[in-house]
């Protein structure tokens, strides 16, 4: 078990008010709590659809808000120590998202 929790958190409409691929304002309030959670010992991944370019913007943009990361687009290096793989789907507590929606439940 470990002793921290992992957050995976998206750039484009989440951490940034951005118009892919342009870098817009930060989320000040998320990036500040973020940071907090961080200081906590707790662990980051900044899981975004950005690669090449786009992404090296996107990090270098984080850096400059103070933001650092554990991992991107990828998971930690423990978990997949302690799974034996690094599956594409990332392993965290939480995801947030601009673009995550809960379905509505159906009772049946």
């Amino acid at each position: 078990m470990n002793d921290y929790e992992i957050i995976a958190v998206d750039f484009d409409g989440t951490l940034c008010y951005s118009n892919w691929p342009a870098l817009g304002e930060p989320n000040v309030r998320l990036i500040e709590y973020l940071k907090n959670w961080k200081k906590k010992g707790n662990k980051l991944i900044l899981w975004t659809c950005r690669a090449g370019e786009a992404l090296d913007m996107a990090v270098n943009w984080c850096g400059e808000q103070e933001l650092e990361f554990d991992a991107i687009n990828d998971n930690l290096p423990e978990i997949v120590e302690k799974y034996g793989n690094n599956s594409r789907k990332i392993t965290c507590d939480y995801y947030i998202d601009d673009r995550a929606k809960l379905p509505e439940m159906v009772c049946c």
